[in-house]
C-alpha cells in the first residue's frame, strides 16, 4: 500500500482492490476510489498536459470543476474522451490515457511548444495566421486543436431517454438537498432528488463536524433512512443536472453503468437522458472553492484546499508529505486540520490577511506556523512542486519545502442553474462572490448555492516572477486577460472569446470568477458592473449517445414506410429515401437499368395504364363554420366559392409572397375541407395551418387536423383506368359527364370504401383512391390482378415525375425556389383578387411586379443532345451573366425527344426565342415553348 494511502477511514472498500492502466502504466486501487484519487494514491502527480503550451498539469480539484484531469476511458467503440478522472469511478481493469499528449502525460511530445510560450499570447492565431492566407495554416491548426479523439468506432453502447413529472425537484444531495428533499417529501409531495455524485451527503460526508447535534454521517444515515420510508419520494445518484429551461423543464443525465465497466448488465442502458418538469425546483448545489491567481499556480502539486480536505475524508488519500496552505479566508484552516489528523506535516498556512482570528489561533495550538499578510509569489519544483516562495508585509522572501500547496480564494456559489431559469445574480461584495438575487421560475436556492457565509478578503492575483494561471486547461494567463483589456477586449462575452477562458470541458467552474474580477479591475469596474458570461447548457459535457438515446439508426430519423411497402419490396421496387418516406424510384425488370424502367413505366400509363402509390401526398382537413374564410386567408386563390363534392388547385405563399408549397383541396360540405400538399410539405403545412389557426386568427371557429398517415391514396392513371376499375367493380359512374375532372366521389372500390378523386398529376385520365391505410395493400393487389388484362403497370417516383415534365406542370421545390412568386410561375391573376391573402401585399411591391422576373417556361432542344438540369441560359449569342437555369428535364419516350422546364428572365414573352444552353459538354441551343410539350390543349384529361 502506498503510503499516502491511509491505513483507514473513507469510503473506500479495501476488500475489493481493483487493477486499472493509466497512460500504458499498471496501478491498483480499491472500490470507492475515483480513478483520480487512485492516481494520487499511487503517487502519480502529473495527470494531463495544458492545451496550447502543453505544460505538465496535477489534480487541481475533486469534483466536476477539474480542469486538468481530463482523460479517455475505454477502448474502441466504448473509448469516452474528455472524462474528467474526478468524476470517473474506479473499476475492474479500467484502461484511462490523458489528452492531448503523446506518448504520454509524464513525458509529452508537445512540450517543445514550451520555449515559444512568449511568442503565443491569447488570440495570437487571429493576429498571426491570417497573412499570407489563412487556409495555408489551417489544416494543422485544426489538427492540433481539440482534446481527445473519438475512436472513429460506432458506439456499441445503449442509451435511454426518459420524461418525469413531480411537484418538487430537489438537485444537489447534500445537507441542504437532503433536508429539503425530506421537509418536501413529509408533507406528501412527489419529490425527486438528484445527486451527480456516487454518494449522498456531500460535504458533510468528509468534511467532519455536526448537524442537529448529530455527528455529521450519522445525520446523512438517519436522514437516508427517512427518505427511503416516503413513497412518494425518488432519490437517483450519479446523476447530474445539465439545464434548467423554461417553465421548470430540466435535464438530468443518469449514469447507470458506467462505473461497472465489463461488469455492466446488457440489459442495462449505459446512461439516461431525463427531462423532468417540476412545479418547484430546488437547488442545492453547493459552492465551489476557486483558485488565486499566482505565479507557477499550475504546477502539479498546486491543489484547491477542499479537495485535499475531500480526498482524505472521502478515499483517505493524502495529496502529499508536507503541505503548505495558501488561503485568504477561514475555511482553508480545516485543511490544516484534516492534515494533522491525517499524520501529515503542514509547514505553515501562508494568509493573505492580516487579521487572521480564531482559526489560526486553534493551529498554531497545534504547532502550525502562520504567516499574516503574506503571499506565494512564486513555486518551484523540476517537473512537480518542491517549494514555493512566500513574501511578508515587509517584502521578505522565504523558500518554504513543500510537495502539496493547498489553495482557496473562497466560494463561489454554483449558480448555473439559477442563471440558466434566467433569475438574476448580484454581486455580494462581503463574501466577494456572485449569489442567486430574483428568481424568474419556481425556484428556491438553498444552502451554500446561496450564497454568504464567513467574509472573504478578496485576492485576486499576487504579482511576481513566471506565469499565473487563470484557466488552467487553455493556459490562459492575468497578462492575456491584461491583453485583453489592453486592446478593449472589455465585454466578459468578448474576453471569453478573445482568450478562450472558461471554454474547456469543466467551463470555466474555477476560472471565471478571478477572470471577471480581474477586467473588472483592469477597466476601473466592480466585479458587479463587469458581470458574468451566460451559463449554458449543459453544465457538465454530455456524450452525443445520451443526446440521442434510442434514436439512433433508423430511429434517429425513422423512414416512413408506404401502406403497400411489403408489395413494392416483394416486386422488385428500388428505393429511396425522399422526405421522411421510403418510396419505390421504379420497378425494374431483370438486366433493366433505373432509366429503362423509368421510360418504360412511363409509356405504360401513356398507352395503357399505371399504379402509382401517392400516399406521403399531404392531407390536412379544415373543419369549422369559419373554414372557408380560413382558407380563403392562407391560400393564394379563392376557396370559398368551391362547390361541395368538387376540387381546386392551391397555392400557398409565405409572407413575402414566395410559393411554399401546392396541393389540391376538396371540399365535403360547408364547414368541412380537405387540404392537399405535396409529399415534403405535409407536416409544415400541416405546422403551419396551425400556427395560423391558433396564432394569427384566434377568433377564427376552425380546426386543423393532419390526416396523412392514416389515409393512403392508390392513383390509378392512363387511358386504360376506367376499364380496370370496372373490372374490379366500383359503384359509382365512370364516364366522363357523370364524373368529370376536379370532383370526388364516394364509393367502394373491389368492395372497398373509398373516396375517388378525378386529378391527375400526369395529364391522362386519373381516379386517386384513397382509402383507410390497413386496406391499401388489399385494394392495390386488387387491382394489380385486375389491370394484367389491361396492360397495367405499377409506377415509381421517376417516371411519375417524367410525365409531370412532360406536361410543364409545376412541382415546387424542383421548379420553385426562395424567391418564385405566383407571377412567376403564370399565376399573376390572384392579385385581382379583392380580398386579403397571407403574401398579397409583397407581391404589389415592385420588386415582385418587374416584368423581367425569372418565369417559368418550356424548352424545346434543337438538337438529339441531353438538356442537363441546373444548365444556364443565356440569348444566342450572348455573352455574360446568366439568364436563367433549367429547373427539370427528361428523356420523353412517348415524345422521343428531351422535354424541360426553366425559369428565364422576362421567359413569357420570349416565347419562340432560341436560347443557348451552357453545359459541360458545349453550348446547345433549345426553342422557348409553352409549358405542356404533351398534350398541351389536355385532351386527354377526359378522353
Amino acid at each position: 500500500m502506498s503510503e499516502l494511502r491511509l491505513p483507514k477511514g473513507g469510503d473506500i472498500d479495501r476488500s475489493r482492490p481493483l487493477n486499472f492502466t493509466f497512460d500504458g502504466q499498471k496501478f491498483s486501487g480499491f472500490a470507492g476510489d475515483t480513478l483520480a484519487s487512485a492516481l494520487l494514491a499511487n503517487g502519480v502527480r502529473i495527470v494531463g498536459r495544458s492545451f496550447k503550451y502543453h505544460r505538465p498539469r496535477g489534480l487541481l480539484a475533486a469534483g466536476v470543476e477539474e480542469p486538468n484531469a481530463i482523460v479517455t476511458v475505454g477502448e474502441g467503440s466504448r473509448a469516452d474522451p474528455n472524462l474528467r478522472a474526478t468524476e470517473v469511478e474506479l473499476y475492474e481493469s479500467l484502461t484511462a490515457r490523458a489528452v492531448n499528449c503523446w506518448p504520454s502525460a509524464r513525458f509529452d511530445v508537445g512540450a517543445t511548444l514550451r520555449p515559444f510560450e512568449r511568442f503565443l499570447p491569447a488570440g495570437f492565431y487571429y493576429k498571426t495566421f491570417m497573412w499570407p492566407n489563412w487556409h495555408w495554416f489551417e489544416r494543422h491548426i485544426r489538427r492540433a486543436a481539440g482534446l481527445g479523439r473519438i475512436s472513429g468506432e460506432p458506439d456499441s453502447a445503449r442509451y435511454e431517454t426518459r420524461h418525469a413529472h413531480c411537484d418538487v425537484l430537489v438537485i444537489g444531495g447534500g445537507r441542504a438537498g437532503l433536508a429539503a428533499a425530506l421537509a418536501a417529501g413529509a408533507s406528501g409531495a412527489r419529490v425527486l432528488l438528484c445527486e451527480q455524485d456516487q454518494r449522498l451527503g456531500g460535504r458533510l460526508r468528509w468534511d467532519g463536524g455536526e448537524f442537529d447535534g448529530v455527528c455529521g454521517r450519522i445525520w446523512i444515515e438517519q436522514t437516508l433512512a427517512k427518505l427511503r420510508t416516503l413513497p412518494q419520494t425518488s432519490i437517483r445518484t450519479r446523476t447530474t443536472a445539465l439545464g434548467y429551461f423554461d417553465h421548470n423543464a430540466v435535464t438530468l443525465l443518469e449514469r447507470l453503468t458506467d462505473h461497472l465497466g465489463a461488469d455492466a448488465p446488457a440489459k442495462l442502458p449505459r446512461q439516461r437522458l431525463w427531462q423532468v418538469r417540476a412545479a418547484r425546483v430546488i437547488l442545492a448545489t453547493g459552492a465551489i472553492e476557486r483558485p488565486i491567481v499566482f505565479p507557477g499556480n499550475d504546477r502539479p502539486g498546486v491543489m484547491l484546499a477542499s479537495a485535499v480536505r475531500e480526498y482524505l475524508g472521502t478515499c483517505a488519500v493524502r495529496a502529499g508529505r508536507r503541505a503548505l496552505i495558501f488561503t485568504n479566508n477561514d475555511d482553508a484552516y480545516r485543511t490544516a486540520h484534516a492534515l494533522l489528523d491525517a499524520s501529515s506535516e503542514v509547514a505553515a498556512i501562508v494568509d493573505a490577511r492580516t487579521d487572521v482570528g480564531e482559526m489560526a489561533d486553534a493551529v498554531r495550538a497545534r504547532d502550525v506556523l502562520v504567516l499574516a499578510g503574506s503571499v506565494v509569489i512564486a513555486t518551484h519544483g523540476r517537473r512537480c512542486l518542491s517549494a514555493a516562495t512566500v513574501r511578508d508585509p515587509a517584502g521578505r522572501e522565504t523558500r518554504i519545502a513543500c510537495d502539496v500547496l493547498a489553495v482557496s480564494g473562497g466560494r463561489n456559489p454554483t449558480v448555473h442553474l439559477f442563471s440558466q431559469s434566467g433569475g438574476q445574480l448580484e454581486w455580494d461584495p462581503r463574501c466577494a462572490h456572485f449569489k442567486p438575487s430574483r428568481s424568474a421560475q419556481a425556484t428556491e436556492v438553498v444552502g451554500a448555492a446561496a450564497g454568504g457565509g464567513a467574509a472573504v478578503a478578496p485576492v485576486w492575483r499576487v504579482t511576481g516572477r513566471g506565469k499565473a494561471f487563470v484557466d488552467f486547461q487553455n493556459d490562459v494567463t492575468d497578462d492575456d486577460v491584461e491583453l485583453a483589456a489592453r486592446e478593449n477586449f472589455v465585454s466578459v462575452e468578448h474576453l471569453k472569446r478573445y482568450t478562450t477562458l472558461g471554454m474547456a470541458p469543466d467551463q470555466g467552474k474555477t476560472a471565471n470568477v478571478n477572470a471577471l474580477a480581474l477586467i473588472g479591475e483592469l477597466t476601473g469596474r466592480s466585479p458587479a458592473a463587469a458581470g458574468t458570461t451566460r451559463y449554458r447548457f449543459p453544465f457538465t459535457p454530455i456524450s452525443f449517445g445520451a443526446l440521442g438515446g434510442e434514436a439512433r439508426g433508423e430511429l434517429f430519423r425513422p423512414l416512413r414506410r408506404m401502406p403497400a411497402h411489403d408489395w413494392h419490396a416483394a416486386h422488385g421496387a428500388s428505393f429511396e429515401e425522399l422526405g421522411s418516406w421510403l418510396r419505390p424510384l421504379a420497378y425494374p425488370h431483370a438486366g433493366e437499368t433505373l432509366l429503362e424502367a423509368q421510360r418504360r413505366e412511363a409509356l405504360s400509363v401513356r398507352r395503357t395504364a399505371g399504379l402509382f402509390e401517392a400516399s406521403p401526398l399531404g392531407k390536412i382537413e379544415v373543419k369549422g363554420a369559419d373554414a372557408a374564410e380560413f382558407l380563403d386567408r392562407v391560400c393564394a386563390n379563392t376557396i370559398s366559392t368551391l362547390q361541395p363534392g368538387r376540387l381546386r388547385y392551391t397555392l400557398m405563399l409565405n409572407e413575402l409572397g414566395v410559393i411554399i408549397d401546392d396541393g389540391v383541396t376538396a371540399r365535403f360540405a360547408h364547414d368541412h375541407f380537405l387540404v392537399g400538399t405535396s409529399s415534403a410539405g405535409a407536416e409544415r403545412i400541416a405546422a403551419w395551418l396551425e400556427e395560423c389557426a391558433q396564432c394569427e386568427w384566434p377568433e377564427l371557429e376552425v380546426i386543423v387536423a393532419p390526416v396523412t398517415a392514416p389515409q393512403a391514396v392508390l392513383t390509378l392513371s392512363g387511358p386504360s383506368s376506367r376499364a380496370i376499375l370496372l373490372s374490379v367493380g366500383i359503384d359509382l359512374p365512370l364516364d366522363a359527364t357523370a364524373f368529370p375532372h376536379m370532383t370526388f366521389r364516394r364509393g367502394t372500390v373491389a368492395g372497398v370504401p373509398a373516396r375517388i378523386a378525378r386529378v391527375s398529376f400526369t395529364g391522362e385520365v386519373s381516379y386517386e383512391i384513397s382509402v383507410a391505410a390497413s386496406r391499401a395493400q388489399t385494394l392495390w393487389e386488387k387491382l394489380m390482378d385486375a389491370g394484367v388484362a389491361h396492360g397495367l403497370a405499377p409506377v415509381g417516383v421517376d417516371a411519375w415525375l417524367l410525365l409531370r415534365t412532360e406536361k410543364g406542370y409545376l412541382h415546387v421545390g424542383v421548379d420553385t425556389d426562395g424567391t418564385t412568386t405566383p407571377d412567376d410561375v403564370g399565376w399573376g391573376r390572384v392579385l385581382k383578387r379583392e380580398r386579403d391573402f397571407i403574401g398579397r401585399r409583397s407581391l404589389t411591391l415592385p420588386e415582385n411586379r418587374r416584368t423581367d422576373r425569372l418565369q417559368l417556361v418550356g424548352l424545346q432542344p434543337l438538337s438529339a443532345d441531353a438538356l442537363p438540369v441546373g444548365a444556364h441560359l443565356r440569348a444566342t449569342g450572348a455573352a455574360g451573366a446568366s439568364e436563367g437555369f433549367i429547373t427539370s428535364a427528361a428523356f420523353s419516350p412517348i415524345l422521343e425527344r428531351w422535354v424541360a422546364l426553366a425559369v428565364l428572365r422576362a421567359g413569357r414573352r420570349r416565347q419562340g426565342e432560341v436560347v443557348s444552353v451552357i453545359t459541360p459538354q458545349g453550348v446547345q441551343q433549345a426553342r422557348v415553348a409553352p409549358l405542356a410539350a404533351y398534350d398541351p390543349e389536355g385532351e386527354r384529361l377526359s378522353a
